[in-house]
């Protein structure tokens, strides 16, 4: 015969969750490094013709500018090489 089992103990393991996830950073904002920069009157000037429109440039020509005009000449140039080399097939 088998003995009557009278009481029965389980362990119970009391499990916490962990929270694995990084924590939000604070919600305060943070300051943002900023520099100065300070141009040159030569690097303002490139970056003025730089920024000049082809009518600018087409004025600044007509009133004598040697610039402006070496700039016209290189873009006449141009405009006349790509249309003599392009092609195209229909």
């Amino acid at each position: 015969m088998s003995d009557p089992v009278s009481s029965v103990t389980q362990a119970q393991v009391a499990t916490q969750a962990t929270d694995v996830r990084p924590k939000a950073p604070d919600p305060r904002p943070q300051s943002v490094p900023s520099d100065t920069v300070q141009l040159s009157s030569a690097a303002q000037a490139a970056l003025q013709e730089a920024l000049e429109t082809q009518a600018q440039t087409a004025k600044e020509a007509g009133n004598g500018d040697l610039q402006a005009k070496r700039l016209l000449a290189k873009e006449t140039a141009a405009k006349q090489e790509y249309t003599s080399t392009t092609h195209v097939v229909a």
